[in-house]
């Protein structure tokens, strides 16, 4: 028991049946969701028998099927309204039991104040009053408030078990007309387990959430696995629909301050709790989550106000060109269209925001998650211009500003191994990639996503380096025209003046058997570009590799170059390598510094103008000489 129970409030509940006998045939009641639910009213209205219980409406925004279920909706005596399509809803809706209304969740409240949803009886559960007189409504601010004004008959469901909560969950309790107390435990949402797969990808999620971000969390093993792998970032921010064990346990991790926010700074903001005991008393008169209306918490500007929100979604499927295919089942709990709406055009609106869609790359059965075309799919959502990146297991792909053909490509790199020559055919009969698209089947078995990091180099230049990718193609070439004829002179020993798409693909699509390519980027998610690049190729008769590396001329001085030589010169001798070569300009003494400055002795031979250089890995490496 949570609070201690003042004397007064005892005396004035009534009776369930008391209430009952105030419903008449034809009224339109509303109930709180999720944990809000008032489980105590809600039973005893399915399973009563007499009074005026006929041809009622039952007004829930999201029912998760407990308390309401759909066997008693048979009996045709109600008929429930729904906002959410997923969860159980969906079989019911699908059958006919359940009437949904489409709506973005941020409009239901000026809805219900036209009088387009009418309330004539409220159900509201609450906490006990305190000494000044004033319930909470504990982890379900809801549209309860909104409810509470157009309703003529209002009542309080006192649950001593649900958390006294803060924001604006405060009302006094003679604002209800009458009140039970409740005799069922809340409704308590189990957690979900976390496979490695969905392990993997919550990983990929996170290296993409920056310092600072601001987030919103739903549930299932996304958001289960997520706490962990952010719980070294900092000053993250949370303005989410739903207040979780996951979300609690990334706010206990230290990772959470909210000071970064436009909206609520130093608060948690969410309209809803749903989780463990535990998570209950951890919002019990916790002033660091902060309860609002979902008018607030839904509406786009308001969420927009938080830079850097980032909305992640856990669909079921994605097509090459970025339509979604949504859960509408009992694995989607709380993202139908009308929540994702509202958050997708807050992230659009936030500065730095970005949206990512999550799956794993096949399903349980073994079946591709991504295809070539889901065009004439159920529950698909046509959004593709507000997907900033899709994340698997694989690899995470940038949509923003990208092409058609970019899209299909950075796709097709995180589909699983085995299904993406399959998509590569389809994608080029189907002219989304180019006709002499080059595929690589190996190379995608053995990518190595484990080089990737990032390092700060002077004056807090962030660059992530990760080894390079097909999908690339269009930014080394864009890389390539960037660079003057010096610096191109320098790295191919020529004056080329074009870089072919004919070329690109060849450079881009690595044998990493035999060569390893490592590009740089700057930038946020969905907007890096390619700053650097620098690869080795093995030698066909000796145990050495080839070296060569090229930095943009804009980015010369931070010691770029280096970083990557010494990430070379471990990576080639992790894989075997006894030695180094490279052929360097005489006159380029800036790459010449770069193996001079190296952990391992250099020999070098001065031919025709070209320094061929030859190092040695045998010895341990130390990193870079200052």
């Amino acid at each position: 028991m949570l609070f201690k129970k003042p004397a007064s409030w005892k005396e004035k509940t009534v009776s369930p049946s008391d209430v009952l006998n105030k419903i008449e045939p034809g009224m339109n009641i509303f109930i709180g969701t999720g944990a809000a639910e008032p489980r105590t009213l809600v039973n005893c209205l399915m399973h009563a028998k007499g009074y005026g219980l006929q041809d009622l409406t039952l007004i829930q925004l999201v029912s998760f099927g407990d308390a309401i279920s759909y066997k008693a909706l048979q009996s045709k005596r109600y008929r429930l309204k729904t906002f959410f399509s997923g969860w159980v809803s969906a079989e019911a809706i699908s059958a006919g039991q359940v009437d949904l209304v489409p709506s973005r969740f941020s409009a239901i409240p000026l809805l219900m104040k036209e009088g387009q949803i009418p309330i004539d009886v409220a159900f509201i559960q609450i906490t006990p009053p305190n000494k000044a007189g004033y319930c909470s409504l504990g982890v379900g601010v809801d549209v309860a408030r909104r409810a509470m004004e157009q309703a003529d008959l209002v009542v309080g469901e006192i649950n001593q078990e649900i958390p006294f909560t803060f924001g604006d969950t405060f009302v006094p309790f003679d604002a209800f007309d009458m009140v039970i107390e409740s005799i069922d435990p809340p409704f308590y949402f189990p957690r979900f387990p976390v496979e490695p797969v969905f392990d993997k990808l919550a990983a990929n999620v996170a290296s993409v959430i920056e310092d600072g971000s601001c987030l919103a969390f739903t549930f299932g093993p996304i958001f289960e696995a997520l706490p962990r792998h952010l719980a070294h970032k900092k000053d993250l921010g949370i303005h989410t629909p739903f207040f979780t064990d996951a979300l609690m346990e990334l706010v206990k991790s230290g990772a959470v301050s909210n000071r970064k926010k436009g909206l609520f700074r130093g608060k948690s903001l969410t309209a809803y709790a749903l989780g463990s005991k535990e998570l209950m008393q951890f919002l019990d008169k916790n002033p660091i989550v902060e309860f609002q209306s979902i008018d607030k918490v839904f509406h786009p500007l308001e969420i927009g106000q938080n830079h850097r929100f980032v909305f992640i979604i856990p669909v079921r499927r994605v097509d090459l060109s970025g339509r979604v295919v949504l859960h509408n089942s009992k694995e989607n709990v709380t993202a139908g269209p009308g929540q994702m709406a509202d958050f997708f055009n807050g992230a659009e609106i936030s500065l730095g925001g970005y949206t990512i869609v999550a799956l794993p790359s096949r399903n349980r059965q073994g079946n591709p998650n991504i295809r070539l075309s889901m065009e004439n799919a159920p529950d698909l959502l046509s959004l593709p211009e507000s997907i900033d990146l899709v994340a698997t297991e694989q690899g995470i792909a940038h949509l923003r500003g990208k092409t058609i053909r970019e899209r299909a490509q950075a796709l097709i790199e995180i589909a699983h191994p085995e299904d993406r020559a399959e998509l590569v055919e389809g994608a080029k009969k189907a002219n989304l990639l180019y006709k002499d698209q080059i595929f690589l089947a190996d190379s995608a078995h053995f990518y190595p996503a484990d080089i990737e990091t990032r390092h700060t180099f002077k004056e807090k230049l962030d660059v992530r380096f990760r080894a390079i990718k097909p999908s690339d193609e269009d930014q080394m070439r864009q890389l390539f025209y960037r660079f003057s004829d010096k610096a191109i002179y320098y790295r191919y020993f020529s004056p080329i003046k074009t870089m072919s798409h004919e070329k690109t693909q060849e450079y881009v699509n690595v044998d990493y058997r035999d060569a390893l390519s490592i590009v740089a980027l700057v930038g946020d998610p969905g907007q890096q570009k390619i700053i650097a690049e620098a690869r080795f190729v093995k030698h066909q008769n000796k145990p050495f590799v080839d070296v060569a590396f090229v930095v943009d001329e804009a980015y010369q001085g931070y010691g770029i170059a280096s970083y990557l030589y010494k990430m070379l010169t471990k990576l080639a001798k992790d894989r075997g390598a006894q030695g180094m070569t490279a052929d360097v300009l005489a006159s380029n003494r800036a790459m010449l510094k770069v193996f001079e400055k190296g952990s391992f002795p250099v020999q070098a031979k001065l031919e025709q103008g070209i320094y061929e250089l030859t190092i040695d890995l045998s010895g341990d490496l130390s990193g870079p000489k200052n």
